[in-house]
């Protein structure tokens, strides 16, 4: 009998022990982040839009990426073996790829390990022309390439016809990432349903516009501070479009971090008492860290050119969106709405850009009575109701897309109070942005309000946006101008310098004169961080950080309110 019962307390204490043991395996380490729009698809050559391309990022592998740490920012070899190096004219540029890189598995690749060679480079790039894609990344490489040519398996040689400063930039783009021609040919236009790459994480399980789970790609080639990337196991993205939703989930510990807070949620996180963004104590307290950040971007209105209410370059369409813009009250945006988290933007290039000149002063700025002086004078005349009429006697009613989100309503209102003291009647039809999108490449929006982060830090990539030859992709205004389009032409071949500099002032005059934008904001953003993450630092040009970072919980951290 007294062998049985000290049987049974060894075994109970055994049972106790292997319940508050380790486990063998430890549990995976997971980062919380959220995207504030869905998702169009995850085809590199086609997506175009924030949140496709975060993900896009992380699945894909292009040859070149940014230096996490290094600022100003640095190219740094991704795929390959070293920088890429160019003959003596700069045009014929050679890469050497790292060998034993591997595509994530898939059906299409038989069952055989897919591993990562030049060829797949070179099918990327040449999908960007595939006239059935539409690609918004062609402008890279229209008229600018002269030859592609595989050398070997690890060897890509391209050949410009003549040297472009931004050439390499465009190499550390999802749109450049390695593509494999099987898995094209096999999910045909369905590819972006199906995104196998060769990046730092896996799709593992994607419900569309709400939550994506991505998986480390355990092959992957690259480390980071003697680490293999990733170092997290999986990353859980919720698509998070309500504002609200998103700061309460990030204090209720839902999510790692969070970026851009947006200001009509600031008094939520930040000190209102104080002149400079402050977070409030109790979060200050419970370990949160507040980085404010100079994002790479700029917010714009921008009016469809082909529209026959407001579009056109005749003196009297000029005058209307001239008219508009000098009616935007950036002031009382930038003070009530963006909580002074902005800088009024003068034009379309933000600081540290490379191109931006801080000494330029946007000749259109807020001045209502010189707008309704300008629209008298072009036969905008107000009837008894207070409203404008057209010049040839037709009412004028403009119609403005906007998100259904609060901070889309916010911005309805202060269109609409701006316009209204014009005597501008305007109303709102409000979508998705995606679907804005997706109508605006069809030239069926004729206002819309929305930002464009860089790609890459050069002014080139804000510039293209009115470039005309990119109406229907990045071009949203439709804007068409000769002489925009040659002055930007002749800009694209230069380096950065003051011959460049000089183009792009006559580059920002003519935005001025013709007004097919609304200039609004640079902002700076308010990102938080959780006490549990570790290697948080953002970048101004890649729009994740997610495979440096970690989770590091300690015991007394509460990672709830709750």
């Amino acid at each position: 009998m007294k062998k049985l019962r000290v049987l049974a307390a060894a075994l109970a204490l055994a049972a106790a022990s292997a319940a508050t043991a380790p486990t063998a395996l430890a549990a995976d380490k997971v980062l919380h982040a959220f995207l504030s729009t869905g998702e169009t698809g995850l085809d590199p050559a086609v997506a175009s839009d924030l949140a496709s391309l975060s993900l896009l990022e992380n699945l894909f592998d292009p040859m070149l990426r940014y230096d996490y740490a290094a600022r100003p920012v640095k190219l740094v070899p991704n795929s390959l073996r070293e920088m890429p190096a160019s003959d003596a004219s700069g045009t014929v540029w050679t890469f050497h790829l790292k060998p034993g890189m591997h595509f994530s598995d898939d059906p299409a690749f038989k069952g055989t390990k897919r591993e990562v060679t030049a060829a797949d480079y070179k099918y990327a790039i040449e999908r960007l022309f595939d006239p059935a894609l539409k690609s918004p990344w062609l402008f890279m490489f229209e008229g600018k390439l002269a030859d592609m040519r595989v050398l070997d398996k690890y060897t890509l040689r391209i050949t410009l016809k003549a040297p472009d400063p931004s050439f390499l930039f465009y190499l550390a783009l999802p749109a450049t990432g390695a593509v494999a021609r099987e898995v094209a040919e096999a999910y045909g236009n369905q590819l972006g349903n199906h995104p196998v790459g060769s990046g730092p994480f896996v799709m593992q399980e994607w419900k569309r516009s709400d939550k994506i789970t991505l998986a480390a790609n355990k092959d992957y080639h690259q480390q980071w501070q003697g680490r293999r990337l990733p170092m997290v196991d999986k990353v859980e993205v919720k698509i998070m479009e309500e504002y609200q939703s998103r700061v309460l989930g990030f204090l209720n510990g839902e999510f790692d971090y969070i970026e851009q807070v947006p200001e009509s949620m600031r008094d939520m996180v930040l000190d209102p008492a104080s002149p400079q963004p402050v977070l409030k104590k109790e979060l200050a307290a419970r370990g949160m860290v507040l980085s404010p950040f100079p994002v790479l971007q700029t917010y714009y209105m921008w009016m469809n050119m082909d529209d026959p209410v407001i579009g056109g370059y005749s003196k009297e369409k000029v005058a209307l969106r001239r008219a508009i813009a000098l009616g935007y009250n950036s002031p009382e945006d930038i003070t009530l709405l963006k909580k002074g988290l902005a800088l009024p933007a003068q034009s379309p290039l933000p600081p540290n850009v490379l191109g931006y000149d801080p000494a330029y002063r946007s000749p259109v700025s807020y001045n209502p009575k010189l707008a309704r002086a300008l629209l008298d004078r072009y036969g905008y005349k107000q009837g008894k109701d207070g409203y404008r009429r057209q010049p040839n006697g037709q009412p004028l009613a403009l119609v403005m897309h906007s998100e259904p989100t609060m901070v889309g309503r916010l911005r309805d209102e202060l269109w609409r109070k701006n316009l209204a003291a014009l005597g501008i009647r305007v109303s709102f039809k409000t979508d998705k942005k995606t679907e804005i999108i997706k109508a605006s490449r069809l030239g069926k929006v004729q206002m819309f309000e929305t930002n464009w982060i860089a790609d890459f830090p050069d002014g080139d990539n804000f510039f293209q946006l009115l470039y005309g030859p990119n109406s229907g992709r990045a071009n949203y205004a439709r804007f068409n101008l000769p002489e925009y389009n040659s002055r930007y032409e002749k800009a694209r071949q230069l380096a950065d310098g003051p011959e460049r500099q000089q183009l792009y002032r006559e580059l920002n005059q003519l935005i001025h004169a013709y007004n097919p934008w609304v200039l609004l904001i640079h902002p700076i953003s308010a990102d938080i961080q959780q006490p549990w993450l570790k290697n948080y630092k953002r970048h101004p040009v890649a729009l994740t950080n997610w495979r440096y970072l970690d989770i590091e919980r300690k015991s007394n951290m509460t990672p709830s309110l709750h």
